[in-house]
């Protein structure tokens, strides 16, 4: 599952820069389909990732000295992070998707970086723990 999550992760990752690629170049459909699939994709990854964890617990780094610093604080961000994105993504999606694009504009511009860097950092994590060691 740690695989599958980190897949998940990698493709929203992607879909999230393709999103935000065709708004910039004024292909609102485009964008649109891209923004659905990340959303998608991170809520199947959140449920995934719920269900790999209550089964099996957390996985410890095994790594030490200047990695294991790094990969702590590469955690601890990603953790705080994806608990506030995940709310963001929500408001924002939502606001999209009733045609509320003056405030949808508003958080947008907060959630992106955010849920792209939660997306991508996951990854890191993922390989840090089952690649790197």
């Amino acid at each position: 599952m740690p695989t599958l999550n980190a897949f998940l992760n990698g493709t929203s990752a992607v879909l999230l820069a393709l999103g935000f690629y065709f708004i910039k170049k004024g292909n609102i459909t485009a964008h649109k389909r891209a923004m659905t699939g990340a959303f998608t994709i991170s809520c199947l990854f959140l449920i995934s990732y719920l269900t790999y964890h209550y089964r099996f617990g957390s996985t410890r780094f095994a790594g030490d000295g200047a990695a294991r610093t790094v990969y702590l604080g590469i955690l601890l961000s990603h953790t705080i992070l994806a608990a506030v994105v995940a709310p963001m993504a929500i408001t924002t999606f939502i606001r999209a998707l009733r045609g509320r694009f003056v405030e949808h504009r508003r958080i947008a511009r907060y959630t992106w970086p955010v849920w792209i860097y939660v997306s991508v950092t996951g990854v890191v994590i993922y390989w840090m723990l089952y690649q790197l060691a």
